[in-house]
């Protein structure tokens, strides 16, 4: 249970100094792409990598750390999240491109990277375009769109333990599958190298055009969605199995079944973060009822379930 605004406080007091930015009590929903959700009990902004190291080394043992990105596939639970939420800054956004390779930052967007990539001719990263959020994220779920994952482009992957220490790993330490990857949940990745090929700007910038008007065609991109909902099972597609199962349109309070697109979920206004699981949860009743598969959630849903009594 999320706790208290007194206790909140206490937290934050606990809390080693940083140079970066703590906030104690900070509202989740408006930064979230389902705009749902709770409160962060503390919120932490760090100014840099060695920020972030130092904070995670000598923090107190036992309070808990979440990292967010700009949350496009998550759902925040409305009790909100106990412990310490972690935001990355601009710091952890710049992108640098080296002949084929780009060293990109866990905060840097993934359509940037596209951008910035097609902008210096290199092939290879247009699918990020069709990839909602931020490296970090795609590095944690080896996110991937129309025929490509991060894995067809990482070289190395930099990511922080639990403890501060800086770990360096190669394609096969990081450890990709079907999104996700072999990296421990409580480690925090901070930036990676990529490396795609020399092409040519206009036909890159081809295909990207292509990407974005199939997803503004086939994907309710201008809802309050938080993306693919579930994992495509071994052989099957969920967008078929979900509109199989009758769950196109389908509705609990004010979270609805994409029309468009069925393994979206969109809150049409007003939904909460229970309205949102609770109709994903439906859907995979539904959907195992009708076909017999067990659909797998691809959104990351973190928090306590039930609102705290804040008054």
């Amino acid at each position: 249970m999320m706790a208290a605004p007194a206790l909140a406080a206490r937290l934050i007091d606990r809390l080693p100094p940083v140079r970066g930015r703590l906030v104690a009590d900070s509202p989740l929903a408006p930064i979230t792409w389902f705009r749902a959700g709770g409160k962060a009990e503390v919120i932490f902004r760090p100014t840099d990598r060695d920020d972030l190291a130092q904070f995670l080394a000598t923090k107190p043992k036992g309070i808990p750390v979440t990292v967010i990105g700009v949350a496009s596939n998550l759902l925040v639970r409305d009790g909100g999240i106990d412990g310490v939420v972690v935001r990355l800054s601009r710091a952890f956004a710049d992108i640098r491109i080296d002949g084929a390779e780009v060293t990109a930052g866990a905060a840097a967007m993934d359509v940037t990277i596209a951008r910035e990539c097609r902008d210096a001719n290199l092939a290879g990263f247009e699918f990020l375009i069709g990839v909602p959020g931020t490296l970090g994220g795609a590095l944690a779920m080896n996110a991937g769109a129309y025929d490509r994952e991060l894995k067809d482009v990482v070289v190395e992957v930099e990511a922080l333990d639990a403890g501060g220490e800086l770990h360096r790993l190669t394609l096969k330490d990081w450890a990709p599958r079907y999104r996700g990857c072999g990296v421990p949940a409580d480690w925090i990745f901070t930036g990676a190298r990529l490396k795609g090929s020399r092409g040519d700007g206009a036909t890159i910038a081809g295909r990207m055009a292509e990407i974005q008007a199939e997803r503004a065609r086939t994907q309710p991109v201008k809802s309050r969605t938080g993306g693919s909902t579930f994992a495509n099972p071994p052989g099957a597609k969920a967008w078929e199995l979900i509109d199989q199962a009758g769950c196109r349109g389908l509705r609990i309070g004010g979270a609805m079944v994409s029309e468009l697109h069925t393994n979206f979920l969109i809150n049409t206004g007003g939904a909460t973060a229970a309205d949102l699981e609770a109709l994903g949860e439906e859907v995979r009743r539904r959907v195992k009822a009708k076909s017999g598969i067990t659909l797998e959630w691809e959104i990351r849903r973190i928090g306590s379930a039930k609102e705290a009594a804040h008054g």
